[in-house]
């Protein structure tokens, strides 16, 4: 068993006010799941991304909206969500402070899928 506090785990910057904090997924040489720690600042969003893995999140702080093939849906604390593989999501902070969710994926580690050309997450460009 390895335990550590979330504060002993460097934060990176994903992009313009969105943080990340790979809790797990370096805990072990070889982890089957990856626990991330998010932090999104007010306005801010994760550009849209497409996993050919499930994944899932709960928030543990804040507001927003997470956007996926059917639409949007809110998000406040406490609330979960599950993304089927291959399905575009994008967080969005719509509150006044920090929004702070848990994801949980799969370590795909140099993942590509031959018969299509494609590797393990494709980002796609905001729809305008």
């Amino acid at each position: 068993m390895i335990a550590k506090n979330y504060r002993e785990v460097e934060t990176q910057l994903v992009e313009p006010g969105v943080t990340v904090r790979r809790l797990t997924s370096d805990l072990t040489e070889e982890p089957a799941f990856a626990l991330l720690l998010y932090a999104i600042e007010p306005g801010r969003d994760v550009s849209i991304r497409t996993y050919y893995w499930e994944q899932q999140a709960f928030v543990l702080s804040g507001k927003g909206i997470v956007l996926g093939t059917e639409g949007e849906t809110p998000l406040g604390e406490g609330d979960a969500v599950y993304i089927p593989p291959t399905e575009h999501d994008q967080f969005v902070n719509t509150g006044n402070e920090v929004l702070r969710l848990l994801m949980v994926m799969p370590v795909q580690r140099n993942v590509t899928f031959a018969d299509v050309g494609q590797t393990d997450c494709v980002q796609v460009p905001s729809p305008e």
